[in-house]
């Protein structure tokens, strides 16, 4: 996945190498096929355990590492497969170009995130066993609530990788090569926008559906828990991130990237941070904190960098 992220990279700047296009295909091939077997594995284990195979932290991960890939190839190659608008045609030449770079750039950091959720998953804190269900999780809404806001972490870790490299692209962006680095940013950031679209109507249809079970489990459709309350907030970032283009001020390629990056820390906050920092019915493993602070600083300072350089090419090239 490392591999085949670098050479798209380089391909944007040498896209007429045929050698690396056939070489990213080839790679690309290879991906679709440990997609399939990553599909087969989930459907063995489900059939083993007899009971949908996202039940606990580890399940969980691997579901998650397979939505991202499943909507890297979905909303990546789905918009490579459109055809460009005669506007796009009259504005530049790369529009086909642009468009099938990006569709594999798209597929490439699907896998390159999804390579490092398995990583995560298969850490020495992880316990892969199949284990028996706990009472609150048997029922028919394992496969109802839990497959559809779990999936959704899936379109929103893609939207963050691909807001990562649309601002990579825009630090290596000069005179020479703005057409073809523009065509790419724009692509990027239409396929992040169609992402976190379809991540946040999932986000938001799992919720709803977790307070019907909360209902028939515990009583009551809504009680501030910590979960539920962090899945509204993620809810309202989202919706605020997706609406900032219709927001004169925030309008801009670079600040929605930057946001679609950020926005993924409440995602962080949902799935791990409710688990592991603080307590509630959705606690299975409070107190025992898989990251530290330092981390967590070093990240944003890494953050800040990225963003602060991609500002000094976007306002030069793009603003």
């Amino acid at each position: 996945a490392t591999v085949l992220f670098i050479l798209i990279i380089v391909q944007i700047f040498k896209y007429k190498s045929r050698g690396l296009k056939i070489a990213i295909n080839i790679m690309i091939g290879i991906i679709g096929a440990l997609f399939i077997l990553h599909t087969l594995g989930l459907i063995w284990r489900w059939y083993l355990s007899g009971h949908a195979p996202w039940s606990d932290a580890y399940e969980s991960m691997i579901y998650v590492a397979w939505s991202t890939m499943l909507f890297g190839f979905i909303v990546g190659m789905g918009r490579g497969k459109d055809k460009p608008t005669q506007n796009e045609k009259s504005k530049s030449s790369f529009a086909l170009i642009g468009k099938t770079s990006t569709s594999s750039l798209t597929v490439a950091a699907g896998a390159f995130v999804t390579s490092m959720i398995l990583m995560i998953a298969h850490w020495n804190w992880m316990d892969p066993a199949i284990a028996n269900l706990q009472p609150v999780l048997q029922g028919y809404w394992l496969m109802i609530h839990v497959s559809v806001i779990v999936a959704s972490y899936g379109p929103f870790t893609l939207g963050m990788i691909l807001g990562v490299v649309a601002l990579i692209l825009m630090i290596f962006t000069t005179k020479e090569n703005k057409a073809r680095m523009d065509i790419n940013i724009k692509e990027l950031t239409i396929i992040n926008e169609m992402a976190l679209t379809v991540g946040l109507v999932m986000l938001t249809i799992g919720n709803f559906l977790g307070g019907m079970w909360a209902n028939e489990s515990w009583g009551r459709y809504w009680g501030w828990d910590p979960k539920e309350t962090w899945a509204l907030i993620s809810i309202m970032i989202y919706a605020f991130v997706i609406h900032m283009r219709l927001i004169p001020g925030l309008r801009g390629r670079w600040l929605y990237n930057l946001m679609s990056i950020l926005a993924f820390a409440s995602i962080l906050m949902t799935y791990f941070g409710v688990n592991f920092y603080l307590s509630g019915l959705h606690a299975y493993a409070s107190g025992d904190q898989i990251l530290s602070f330092q981390f967590i600083a070093i990240t944003l300072v890494v953050i800040a960098i990225l963003a602060f350089l991609a500002y000094r090419k976007y306002k030069v090239y793009y603003k």
